[in-house]
């Protein structure tokens, strides 16, 4: 569907903007894209009984997942170790209290 530059013109006054004349053509333009780009959609065949993709690409066996397994964790001292502040055992941080 094309889009006159008159009709661009309404529309962006109807959202309250201003374009030089060089401007609104382009944007006639594309506005004329996406209409096309709709009535394109508009034409696909009903499409109810298609199942649902859970992923564009076929992945197979490509996704597999791991099983869990139990493992030691990094013990405390070692993960505080690049902490600018511990305290107790812990992760000291600043306190964020927003509001009045």
């Amino acid at each position: 569907m094309k889009i006159t530059l008159e009709e661009a013109a309404k529309v962006a006054s109807l959202a309250r903007l201003r374009f030089p004349e060089a401007e609104l053509e382009k944007i006639a333009g594309q506005m004329s894209d996406i209409l096309d780009y709709v009535e394109k959609l508009n034409s696909i065949p009903d499409i109810e009984k298609v199942e649902p993709l859970t992923h564009v690409f076929a992945l197979g066996n490509a996704r597999r997942e791991r099983e869990d397994e139990v493992r030691p964790s990094l013990p405390n001292e070692a993960a505080l170790q690049n902490a600018p502040r511990p305290e107790e055992g812990c992760y000291r941080v600043a306190k964020v209290i927003e509001g009045s």
